[in-house]
Order: structure tokens, then sequence, then C-alpha cells
């Protein structure tokens, strides 16, 4: 695109310098973006996805909370303008910017892998919004026992959601596993909390803060194996440099779910963590005794201040298309390669999830 714009550029300077900028040289610089337009590769990323910076950029991009507030009408324009990018049938006078709001729109609220339009609430786009709230409240409802109990049963029934909602269509889970996968999470998560509230009575006070990140922490190692129980049983799809399937690897999808529980505990760590420290000292304060009732909206708010940054980053701590030499295959799978390449100097692909 940029080699177009650069000729049109040049082909602009050089009709002003000779004086002949006439209505056909504007006719014939347009029609040329146009033609290279309807060649434009939506699904090419904007920033390089082998960088930490491209990868968080790029999720900065489709986890932006104001895309869950886009009318339906308008998602649906988004779809059928990134389903016709795709087949090259881009409409007359579409620029690139249009596209690439409607590639925005797409990615944020439908399936990568079905194309259905997801929940409002299982969107990635809508983790700020979902996640500054139960957050919040979790961290200024520490102190009762119901009041652990309920929002630790809130942050996994929400966790459930948004994980059902960004399943993988190509290792469907049943009903039965994700039902468990939510039992087993939110009974680690109210163990965890409960266990440690007890523990934690003659502790500081500022110990007993980060109860709630101990539990969301062991309820995401409990959670998301649980969930994709099937790729570590059966194994992920690993595929070579021209996405051609080799087979599934059951140490490809260890590998990828350890760095999705990395990526969320990540994601909830710096707000669950400062902020018990921050609101230990404000608390403290005269005139936040007065306003007790400011000290929820107040954690909500700097919780959202937290995630807003920290999704992204977490999203983008490791390549969604992981790169696994195959010397860390199983050896059937080894085997698979030599055999079919002739060596084992190569490298396999895999979609690791989010």
């Amino acid at each position: 695109m940029g080699s177009v714009v650069l000729k049109l550029c040049l082909r602009t300077c050089h009709c002003l310098r000779n004086r002949k900028f006439s209505v056909k040289c504007a006719v014939l610089c347009v029609s040329e973006m146009e033609a290279d337009l309807s060649g434009f590769n939506i699904d090419a990323p904007r920033w390089d996805q082998c960088t930490f910076l491209g990868r968080v950029k790029h999720f900065f991009n489709i986890t932006d909370p104001r895309t869950i507030l886009v009318p339906e009408r308008e998602l649906d324009w988004a779809k059928v303008m990134v389903e016709k990018s795709r087949k090259g049938m881009v409409p007359p006078g579409t620029q690139v910017e249009q596209l690439l709001y409607a590639k925005k729109l797409y990615d944020s609220a439908f399936h990568p892998d079905t194309g259905e339009k997801m929940n409002v609430i299982g969107r990635m786009s809508f983790q700020v919004p979902g996640g500054m709230i139960i957050t919040g409240f979790m961290l200024q409802f520490y102190r009762t026992m119901p009041a652990v109990v309920f929002w630790q049963w809130v942050n996994q029934s929400f966790n459930a959601l948004v994980n059902y909602t960004n399943r993988n269509a190509a290792s469907p889970t049943s009903g039965r596993q994700m039902a468990l996968s939510y039992i087993t999470a939110t009974t680690t998560a109210v163990a965890t909390a409960v266990g440690m509230n007890m523990l934690t009575k003659r502790a500081p006070p500022l110990v007993g803060r980060w109860v709630p990140f101990a539990a969301v922490a062991a309820a995401n190692c409990v959670n998301i194996p649980m969930m994709r129980q099937q790729e570590l049983i059966q194994g992920i799809c690993v595929k070579d440099t021209n996405h051609n399937e080799i087979g599934h690897s059951r140490r490809a999808a260890a590998i990828g779910i350890t760095q999705v529980v990395i990526s969320r505990i990540t994601m909830a760590a710096p707000g669950m963590i400062l902020l018990p420290v921050i609101m230990e000292r404000l608390e403290k304060l005269h005139f936040m005794k007065k306003v007790k009732i400011l000290h929820a909206p107040l954690q909500v708010m700097l919780c959202g201040c937290f995630l807003i940054f920290m999704v992204p980053v977490a999203c983008g701590l490791f390549p969604q298309k992981c790169e696994l030499p195959v010397a860390y295959l199983e050896p059937e799978l080894q085997d698979t390669v030599k055999t079919k390449y002739g060596e084992l100097g190569l490298s396999v692909y895999f979609n690791k999830g989010l």
C-alpha cells in the first residue's frame, strides 16, 4: 500500500511540475489506488507480531473498550466489509482507514474461527469494564466470609463466560468439561480465599488485602488447564511455515496453556498487588475516613486505570502464533517431520489461544 501512495505522490508532483495536473491524471491516480486497495490484505497484522511492542499495539487496538458501545448495525457493516475485502470485492471509493476500522470492529466482536458475533460480556474488549468492577469489589469486600465467597464466585463466572466465548473452535469443549472446569475453578478460588483469610487473621492488614489476588492466581492455574484439557490429552494442531498441518502435539499444548496462564495472572497482578498498598495508605487519611462510601468506587476506577494498560500488555507477552523447534516435539512427530522434510532443524507453529 505504501508503494502505491508513493507512486501517487510522485505522479502528482510530476504533473504539477509540468502543469499538466488534469482530471484525467487525477482519475488515473485514484484508479491505481483503488486497484491496489482491491488486493489489500485485511488479515495482515498492522504491527510486527514478532516484537513485544508490536503485539501490545495490536491488542490495544482490538481490546479497545469503546468498541462495546458500537451499534449492532455498524458491527454487521464491519463484517460485510471484511468479508468483501477478503474476496477482493472492495466497494469503489472505500478508503484504507475504513477497512482498518472495520477490521478493528470485526476482531473485537466476532469469533476468529466461526465468524459468529460474540456476546458482549465475553468479548476481550469487555475485559476492562467487566474486570474493573469485579476486581474493585473483590479488593474492597475482602473481610467478611459471605462477601469473599460471593465475589470470587462472580469473578469465576465471568472468567468462564470469557473462556467459553473465546474458545478454540478447532478444539471443541463439551458442556461437561466446561461445567467441571467452572466448578473446580470456583471451588479453588473460594477455598484459597477462605483458607488464606483464616491464616492471615493475625497478620498485618495489608497481607489480608492480597488474599483476593492469591485466590485469582490459584483459580487461573486450575481453570484454564481444565477448560483446555482436551488439548492436553489429544494435543494441539501444529503446522509448518506454509500452514500445512503436521500433526497434534501435547507438548505444544502444555507450552501454550502455560503461557496463557502466565498472561492471565500478569493481567491481574499490578492492580491487585499495588492497589491494596495504595488503599491501605489512603484509608488512613482524615478526609478518606469521612467518605467510606466512596472507597469502593475509587478502587473500581483505579482498577480500570491498571487494566486498560495491562490487558493489551498481558495479551502481548507471548506471540499468538508460537514457534517451537521440532526437537521439542514428541518422538513420533519428529519422525513425521523427518520423513516429510528430511531434516529436524525446522520449527513448527501453533496458536496458543488467549
